[in-house]
């Protein structure tokens, strides 16, 4: 069966796109000499991301996969960020005339496939019923489709998800 895969996207899980108190922002929080700092890359919303968040993914026992619009530009600019590795990325098809069912996310078919029948987590703040529906009738193995709310990012709570569900879910098969 092979470890499980997760997933990630960025912009929502990894960057929270509210601005509320509470989101950590680099520059808040970095005691790092400006000389050690990682660039920005041109991208203001890099400051959003939170360091610890990296070794927590790392700490689940998957397979970690970019499945973002970032691409490879997820490993040059967020993951050094958040303490990854470099990643695989998932390869995005080129829009066809079927695009599935009403509802139906654009990453849902390609992730399927990229499990092939793997057990995987998908972290993402984009997924919808429709989703859900497609995935556990299409995929033979379990799989956990995560919605994480695209203002906060990824909080303990989604961590505690994430792990009681590998562990009981994918740890007991």
């Amino acid at each position: 069966m092979g470890r499980p895969i997760l997933f990630l996207d960025v912009d929502g899980p990894l960057i929270p796109l509210g601005g509320g108190p509470g989101h950590h922002r680099a520059s808040d929080t970095d005691t790092a000499p400006a000389s050690e700092a990682l660039p920005e890359a041109g991208n203001p919303l890099l400051g959003r991301l939170d360091p610890t968040v990296g070794p927590r993914l790392t700490a689940l026992g998957c397979e970690l996969v970019w499945a973002t619009t970032w691409m490879n530009e997820a490993n040059a600019s967020v993951g050094p960020r958040i303490g990854l590795p470099w990643l695989p990325v998932v390869e995005w098809p080129e829009a066809t005339a079927d695009e599935g069912p009403r509802g139906l996310h654009w990453k849902t078919r390609t992730l399927v496939e990229w499990a092939a029948g793997r057990p995987f987590v998908w972290v993402d703040d984009e997924i919808g019923p429709v989703d859900r529906f497609w995935v556990d009738s299409q995929h033979e193995g379990p799989s956990l489709l995560h919605r994480v709310d695209p203002s906060k990012g990824l909080t303990e709570d989604d961590f505690s998800t994430l792990a009681d569900w590998l562990r009981t879910t994918v740890a007991a098969r």
